[in-house]
C-alpha cells in the first residue's frame, strides 16, 4: 500500500536524564470554538501578575489534589486568585472545548501535540519570551506551531511494565523458576514464560513468602479510566515499529493509512496481560477493577503503566504494601527488536496560555507558571506531590527527580538501548479512534467478538478518523 505521510511540527525530543511522570491523557480532538485573532508575543518572564486571574484546566486526575493545594498557597502569598478544574480521565478534549466557549475560559491549558496545536492555534499565546521557555533545559521540549511557541513541556515521562522486583527475586529462589534473576527478563518470550510460571505458582509463592498474590499481571481494565493504557500506550508499539519500517519519523510525522503490520505482536502481549491476571475477562470494562491497588497490595507482580505511578504507589496515605525499593520497570517487550528496546519515552503534558484571555490574566498566568518552576513551594509540589521530573534548569539539588522509573529509562539509554518514541501523538481524532479500538478489544476479550474486528478498528478506523481530521482542518 502506498501511504500518505503528513509532516507534523511537534518538536519533542528524547533526552537522557530528563524523564518525568505525568500520566495518560489527550488534549486533541474536538474543534475549537470560533476565534478571530492569534496570540501576540508574550511579555518578559518577569511580567507582573497585577490584578489578573489564573484558571488552570488540568488534564491529570492523579494530580488534582496537588494542584488544588498549590493554587491555595499561591493565592495566600500573592492575593492572585487561582482556580483549578480537573477533567475526568479520557474527557479532556471535550472538557476543553466546553470551557473555552465560556466567557471566563481557562487561562492555562494543555496542548500536547501538533494536532491539538492546530485545533487551538488562535488560542495559544506565543511563549517564546516566557520564563518557562527561558528555563527549559532543552528547547526541543515544546510544540512550535505557526511560527510561535505554542506550548512548553512541564514534565517528561516514560512508561513500560512496572514490576515488583522483590517478588520476582523471591520467585527466582524457588525450584523450577525459569530465570535466576530479574535481569534475565530481556525479551517478550522470557517475560511470557516468567509471567505464566508465576501465575501457575501463585499459591506456592504466597505460602513460602507470605504474599497475597492473585495473578502475575494486574487487571487490564477497559473502562474509561484505564483503557488508555492499551488503546494509547500499548497501541503505540505497533504504530512505532510500522512507522520505522516505512521510514517515517515516529515523533515528527504520522501516516494517513496504516497496515497493522505488528498487530499480531499486539495480540500476543494483550493475551499475556489477560491470561495471567486473576480478573474475569468478561468484567474488564466494568470499572470495578483497580490495577494500581493490585500491584500496591502485592496481589500482582506486573502492571503496565508509567512513571507517574511512582508517587501514588509509594504514598503512605494510600496504605500500599510496596515500597520504593520494591519497584522497577521493564520495557514493553514486543518481539520485534527486544535486544535494543528501552522504555517508551515522551510527553503530552505541555502548558499553553490562552491568547484570548485579557492581558491582565495572561500576565497573571505567566507569573504563576514562573513561580511554579522557581519557588520552593512550586518545585516541591511538582517533584514531590505530583511526582514529576521537570525539564527546567531550576530543578536541581533537592528538586531533582527521585523517580526510579525515570532513572531506569536513563540507565537503559546509557546501555545503548533505543527509547520507544510516542508515535501515538500522530493519532487522528484520538478519542474517537481509541474508543473504536477499545470497543473491539472488549468484545474480543469477553468472547463476543474476534481479533479481526480489532484489526479493522485499528487500521480502517485510523484511515477514517484521519480523513475526518483533515476535512475538519480544511474547513
Amino acid at each position: 500500500m502506498k501511504k500518505k505521510v503528513l509532516s507534523m511540527a511537534i518538536c519533542t525530543a528524547m533526552v537522557a536524564g530528563m524523564l518525568a511522570a505525568c500520566g495518560g491523557g489527550s488534549s486533541q480532538g474536538a474543534a475549537a470554538p470560533a476565534a478571530t485573532d492569534s496570540g501576540a508575543a508574550a511579555p518578559a518572564a518577569t511580567a507582573n501578575a497585577g490584578s489578573g486571574r489564573v484558571y488552570v484546566l488540568n488534564q491529570k486526575p492523579e494530580s488534582a489534589d496537588a494542584w488544588t493545594a498549590i493554587a491555595k498557597t499561591y493565592t495566600e502569598q500573592t492575593g492572585v486568585p487561582v482556580e483549578v478544574k480537573t477533567a475526568a480521565a479520557g474527557t479532556y478534549a471535550t472538557e476543553l472545548q466546553s470551557e473555552m466557549a465560556k466567557s471566563e475560559a481557562p487561562t492555562i491549558f494543555n496542548v500536547g501535540n501538533t494536532s491539538s496545536a492546530q485545533t487551538w492555534n488562535d488560542y495559544t499565546y506565543d511563549l517564546k519570551d516566557s520564563s518557562i521557555y527561558e528555563h527549559l533545559s532543552d528547547k526541543s521540549l515544546c510544540i512550535e506551531y505557526d511560527g510561535k511557541i505554542a506550548s512548553v513541556a512541564n514534565c517528561y515521562e516514560c512508561y513500560g511494565i512496572i514490576y515488583n522486583k522483590t517478588i520476582v527475586e523471591d520467585y527466582c529462589t524457588m525450584d523450577g523458576a525459569v530465570i535466576s534473576s530479574p535481569d534475565d527478563i530481556k525479551d517478550l518470550d522470557t517475560l511470557i514464560k516468567v509471567a505464566e510460571d508465576i501465575n501457575s505458582k501463585v499459591d506456592a509463592i504466597n505460602e513460602e513468602f507470605g504474599y497475597e498474590l492473585t495473578g502475575a499481571f494486574a487487571s487490564a481494565g477497559l473502562d474509561d479510566g484505564s483503557s488508555w493504557r492499551f488503546s494509547g500506550h500499548l497501541a503505540n508499539m505497533p504504530l512505532y515499529y510500522e512507522f520505522l519500517d516505512d521510514g517515517v519519523d515516529p515523533i515528527l510525522a504520522g501516516e494517513a493509512e496504516i497496515d497493522g503490520t505488528y498487530l499480531d505482536n499486539y495480540k500476543k502481549v494483550w493475551d499475556l496481560y489477560v491470561s495471567t491476571s486473576s480478573a474475569d475477562p468478561k468484567t474488564l470494562n466494568s470499572g470495578a477493577l483497580n490495577a494500581e491497588s493490585e500491584l500496591g497490595m502485592e496481589e500482582a507482580v506486573f502492571y503496565q503503566n508509567g512513571d507517574w505511578e511512582f508517587a501514588p504507589l509509594t504514598n503512605p496515605e494510600n496504605g500500599y504494601l510496596v515500597t520504593a525499593d520494591d519497584l522497577s520497570m521493564l520495557p514493553i517487550y514486543f518481539g520485534v527488536d527486544d535486544a535494543n528496546e528501552g522504555l517508551c519515552v515522551g510527553t503530552e503534558s505541555m502548558w499553553a496560555v490562552n491568547a484570548k484571555a485579557s492581558q491582565e490574566d495572561i500576565d497573571a498566568s505567566l507569573a504563576f507558571l514562573d513561580w511554579m518552576i522557581t519557588s520552593d513551594e512550586g518545585r516541591k509540589c511538582m517533584t514531590e506531590d505530583m511526582g514529576l521530573s521537570c525539564p527546567f534548569d531550576t530543578f536541581t539539588g533537592d528538586f531533582a527527580s527521585k523517580n526510579p522509573f525515570g532513572a531506569e529509562a536513563t540507565e537503559l539509554m546509557n546501555e545503548g538501548k533505543t527509547s520507544v518514541a510516542w508515535a501515538f501523538n500522530a493519532t487522528p481524532n484520538v478519542d474517537d479512534w481509541r474508543a473504536g479500538v477499545v470497543a473491539a478489544l472488549t468484545a474480543y476479550t469477553d468472547g463476543t467478538g474476534d481479533w479481526e474486528a480489532v484489526k479493522t478498528a485499528f487500521v480502517d478506523g485510523w484511515a477514517e478518523q484521519w480523513k475526518l481530521a483533515e476535512e475538519a482542518a480544511a474547513e
